[in-house]
């Protein structure tokens, strides 16, 4: 049986899970982001660094 390419739904779903799969690795990457400025902020605490501190609050809210 031949299969007609132009009727078939499949590009639809491939370009939905691709979407999907998109949207789940960019929110990864942005938590990713988020802790790894977070431990740099708690270590500008504990070195009393205010400067390195409100710069790493506004990288912070820029990933938000």
């Amino acid at each position: 049986m031949e299969k007609n390419l132009f009727n078939s739904p499949q590009p639809e779903v491939n370009i939905m899970d691709s979407l999907f799969a998109e949207m789940v690795f960019d929110k990864a990457l942005r938590d990713f982001q988020k802790k790894k400025i977070q431990k740099k902020i708690d270590q500008s605490l504990l070195d009393r660094n205010k400067r390195e501190f409100l710069r790493l609050i506004e990288e912070l809210k820029n990933i938000s």
